[in-house]
């Protein structure tokens, strides 16, 4: 469950921050305002949680000057610019600059909130990144975050090593919500980029132009460098790469030509857009496709992935239950095959999802796994996938589970755990080596 992002609404007219702080609030917003641009530089910095909305005729330090100082503090902040009547130019020049897009008065507000959201989603993409930069200091630690012991998660990390290691520019593919950006940044950590610079930008979340000159320049004010050259000797990544315009396709196929073999800088191409049995190969033109899909990785869905599903949910539901200071649910045998039979087409973000509301029903002491599945699913039919498992399958998936759960429960105390599942020591042990549980994982 996304927490709701911040909007920082900067305008020296009280009625209009008072009116766009209300209809943003309503669309589901955390809005904060100020009446100047000097007011809200107090709170606004580097890494700031959320977007701004300004307006760029201002008292003082006016909206064009504001948004340089933000850029020059942040430059991946999404800024949305306010324009009065026959301002354009002025925000034309300031998209230039670094806005993310702007709103001539008046304006409708669906569109604001629209620009809100998109911004917004791009926000939690950098924030997201930074985060995961900051926390990997080596590909080890990366590689530890792909969690798993199902064969489709074994293949996925021998090919990362295999490929991490290769020049070639790579494309992931897969459904949505498989993790494929976190594949993108160990790719980066297990190679010999692993100490350069590493950008990623989603080619959904621009206008054409301002894609282009995010991409290749020219960056009005020098605030900033373009991607392709921050990005040099290291690895740049280009989510929904689908979204490329032909005109964009042409200049990065050039992009990716000029650099020669092996490249100066590494392209990892992200598709995103699976409706209506669209692929990547029908949305690039075909020289770009083959550069691009040099080397390919196809994330498994979730669904495939058999006992990982039970695995993940419990290591989120512990993670969730730590940050809200409450139990995490116990899952039953019944619960853990409805678990095990979901669709999942929202993959794993869908059941990082599931597992945040899991916990907070439970901090409540409301509701159940079963009605969380039904509620998710109900617009994509059965909660069954479309390959049956014999009913050992999920006896054994359970039981391992349990034992997992309980062995990190008691951090690793054989007695407290023989005592709690009622177990001899011979048959806990032997069920341990059957599942590849080890005692010192728990210590």
């Amino acid at each position: 469950m996304a927490r709701a992002m911040k909007v920082a609404i900067v305008d020296d007219e009280q009625d209009m921050r008072q009116s766009i702080s209300q209809w943003l609030a309503l669309s589901g917003f955390d809005t904060e305002a100020f009446s100047s641009a000097e007011e809200a530089l107090k709170t606004i910095g580097a890494d700031y949680p959320g977007v701004v909305v300004s307006d760029i005729k201002m008292p003082g330090m006016d909206g064009m000057s504001f948004l340089k100082r933000l850029m020059s503090l942040d430059s991946g902040l999404p800024v949305i610019m306010i324009t009065g009547h026959g301002d354009v130019p002025m925000a034309v020049e300031a998209m230039r600059v670094g806005a993310f897009d702007f709103l001539e008065k008046p304006f409708n507000p669906d569109r604001m909130t629209e620009l809100a959201k998109r911004a917004s989603q791009n926000r939690r993409m950098t924030l997201d990144n930074r985060a995961l930069r900051k926390e990997l200091s080596d590909g080890s630690t990366i590689m530890k975050k792909l969690i798993g012991a199902s064969p489709a998660m074994e293949r996925l990390r021998e090919d990362i090593l295999d490929l991490g290691q290769a020049d070639g520019h790579v494309l992931i593919d897969g459904e949505t919500g498989t993790g494929k950006t976190l594949v993108a940044h160990a790719l980066h950590a297990v190679g010999p980029r692993a100490g350069k610079k590493f950008a990623v930008i989603s080619c959904a979340a621009y206008a054409e132009d301002m894609l282009a000159a995010r991409l290749f320049g020219p960056i009005a004010d020098g605030a900033r460098l373009p991607l392709a050259e921050e990005a040099r000797g290291g690895t740049l990544v280009l989510e929904d790469v689908e979204a490329l315009s032909q005109p964009l396709q042409a200049r990065l196929l050039t992009f990716i030509n000029d650099q020669g073999t092996p490249a100066e800088t590494r392209i990892i191409a992200i598709c995103n857009d699976h409706e209506q049995g669209r692929t990547v190969e029908d949305a690039l033109r075909p020289d770009l496709y083959y550069r691009l899909a040099a080397l390919k990785i196809v994330l498994p869905p979730l669904r495939t992935r058999g006992e990982d599903i039970l695995t993940l949910f419990t290591r989120l539901a512990e993670q969730f239950s730590e940050e809200y200071g409450c139990e995490a649910p116990q899952v039953t045998a019944q619960e853990a095959a409805q678990l095990l039979q979901a669709p999942w087409p929202g993959n794993v973000r869908q059941l990082i999802n599931v597992a945040e509301r899991a916990v907070l029903q439970n901090r409540r002491g409301s509701g159940s796994i079963a009605s969380l599945l039904m509620a998710e699913n109900e617009e994509a039919g059965p909660v069954m996938t479309t390959e049956g498992k014999p009913l050992k399958d999920y006896v054994e998936s359970f039981e391992k589970m349990l034992i997992d759960n309980t062995m990190r429960r008691h951090k690793g105390s054989i007695a407290n755990v023989m005592e709690e599942l009622c177990l001899p020591r011979r048959t806990l042990n032997e069920k341990m080596a059957k599942y590849g549980l080890q005692r010192s994982d728990y210590l």
